[in-house]
């Protein structure tokens, strides 16, 4: 018997206890709301989830080739898509996620409109956005269970045996759309207790996965962009201390926490740590201090500061704003003890922001963070703000060069244009940006790749193209050409776009709690019946 059918007749015997108050009640249907609703809570979904990827990260560490993906979601529905297209594509959301932008919320979801990406948006916005993901995840749910339900009693109506039991076992074995989701706390949004707090918000709304990064919070910018300001490691740690506790208090035990450096990108501290003893930690920050070292007191300003560093005094160089400069080449250094000290103080996985996406310099950083934590493993920004068209191509050229090969038809700061995309070296490149993924996870340790924005220029891409053919000669072809056609054509089940919003749903629950008078949406004239 099916798991179906066995909750079915085990709920029809609590149905049948209530007596004839319940006569109209069937037990049938009410399982079908059960498993259209599985998840109640969203510590359900963050428990859930973290068993997910905990278990993927195991199959990581045992073989590379299992990486995992995600694309950055600004809205449930997109988010909701997606997961939709990748179980129609690929029959399974196995090793794939959401990732939730910080960049995204302050850009598209602030009361304040459009924002840079600094912290300036409202915090609440964040775990906003992890129910409203999961609440579009738990509708694709329903509205899929909800179909089969409906080829079920077809097929019984038919007395179609076969079709019965084919439909049962997709039943009972139903993938749920709701998967892990990285969420952005940015810099923690103000001191570990702010931290704290807001990150209980994101976990009851269901997040498994938080990534903070070590940025001063009020002076936090994007991670691509310039004049990010960094914070010792103890004020870091403490705020992977405030995560982790409101993981414990809420019995997410296993809650991931990425813990993401800005260093190899920052070349500017607020603060000099504290250091009570050569070369514990508040000291190796220090040690990266560009500065002059000094001889007496003469050498002393007005209101100059000075630091005992590497046993002599040192006088850092402090700009007009009061924030203290690193010496130059020292950011590989400073991510890799970074990413040390995260791991061994209780985060799971590291995030290093790069200025390029290069398997190499990424490489390099991990194999010497792995000779102090063997399985140290990274979630990776495939940035939409790398040309990644540019970037591969220089390093093909690079290594063509080096190797020998004649490169002379090329000009290396001229690649991006459209007259390289047939050539050999154009070719080359694509293959490189195609396998990159694969060969990051192999390489460089990367568990989990992502890119933050996707959705935004896609959203923009899309609309442009609408907008140039719709309003202009092409008129309602643009639309019917570049949009309904290929919906149809490609099974975008968004073309039937009143059974995605929840239409045959609500028609079911009619059905069930009327019956016979239910007065549903779905007749012959629905115009939906057109596709």
């Amino acid at each position: 018997m099916s798991a179906y059918l066995d909750a079915v007749a085990q709920l029809e015997q609590s149905v049948k206890g209530q007596g004839s108050g319940w006569n109209a009640i069937s037990a049938e249907y009410a399982v079908r709301m059960q498993l259209q609703n599985r998840f109640k809570t969203g510590l359900e979904i963050a428990q859930y989830t973290a068993d997910l990827m905990r278990a993927d990260m195991a199959a990581y560490d045992a073989d590379s080739s299992q990486y995992t993906q995600s694309l950055g979601c600004w809205h449930g529905f997109i988010g909701q898509q997606k997961l939709i297209a990748i179980k129609k594509h690929f029959g399974s959301t196995k090793r794939k996620y959401l990732y939730l932008s910080g960049w995204m919320i302050a850009a598209l979801r602030s009361d304040f409109g459009p924002l840079p990406d600094q912290s300036m948006h409202e915090k609440t916005a964040v775990p906003a956005l992890i129910e409203e993901l999961y609440t579009f995840l738990k509708q694709a749910d329903a509205r899929e269970l909800g179909g089969l339900f409906r080829e079920l009693d077809a097929a019984r109506a038919a007395d179609d045996q076969a079709k019965v039991t084919a439909t049962l076992a997709k039943i009972d074995n139903f993938e749920t759309h709701v998967v892990p989701i990285i969420a952005d706390i940015d810099a923690g949004f103000g001191n570990e207790e702010a931290t704290y707090l807001l990150a209980k918000k994101m976990i009851e709304a269901g997040a498994c996965a938080i990534q903070i990064e070590n940025q001063v919070s009020d002076e936090k910018q994007c991670g691509h962009q310039d004049g990010k300001v960094t914070v010792p490691h103890a004020d870091f740690l403490a705020k992977i201390n405030a995560v982790r506790y409101a993981f414990l208090e809420l019995g997410i035990e296993n809650g991931i926490i990425v813990a993401r450096t800005d260093s190899l990108g920052a070349g500017l501290t607020k603060q000099i740590a504290v250091t009570k003893t050569p070369g514990d930690l508040g000291d190796k920050y220090n040690s990266f201090l560009d500065g002059d070292y000094i001889q007496s007191a003469d050498d002393i300003q007005n209101g100059d500061v000075v630091v005992k560093a590497n046993g002599k005094l040192l006088k850092p160089k402090r700009l007009a704003s009061g924030l203290f400069q690193f010496k130059a080449g020292s950011g590989v250094d400073r991510v890799v003890l970074d990413c040390i000290t995260s791991l061994q103080n209780g985060a799971d996985l590291l995030w290093i922001e790069t200025e390029k996406p290069h398997i190499g310099q990424i490489a390099d950083m991990v194999n010497r963070i792995r000779e102090a934590v063997p399985n140290a493993k990274l979630v990776y920004n495939n940035s939409p703000s790398f040309n990644w068209t540019l970037n591969f191509r220089q390093q093909v050229f690079d290594a063509w060069q080096a190797e020998g090969k004649d490169v002379s038809a090329y000009d290396r700061a001229k690649l991006m244009a459209v007259d390289y995309d047939g050539t050999e070296l154009g070719l080359e490149a694509d293959n490189r940006i195609r396998t990159f993924q694969a060969d990051a996870a192999r390489e460089a340790g990367i568990f989990h790749h992502l890119i933050t924005l996707p959705t935004y220029h896609t959203a923009a891409l899309s609309t442009d193209n609408l907008a140039k053919e719709y309003f202009g000669a092409a008129g309602m072809l643009g639309y019917v050409e570049g949009v309904q056609r290929k919906e149809i054509r490609q099974g975008i089940a968004c073309v039937k776009h009143q059974n995605m919003s929840g239409s045959d749903m609500g028609d079911d629950h009619k059905e069930y709690f009327s019956g016979d008078a239910a007065l549903k949406a779905a007749g012959k004239d629905n115009t939906m019946n057109q596709f």
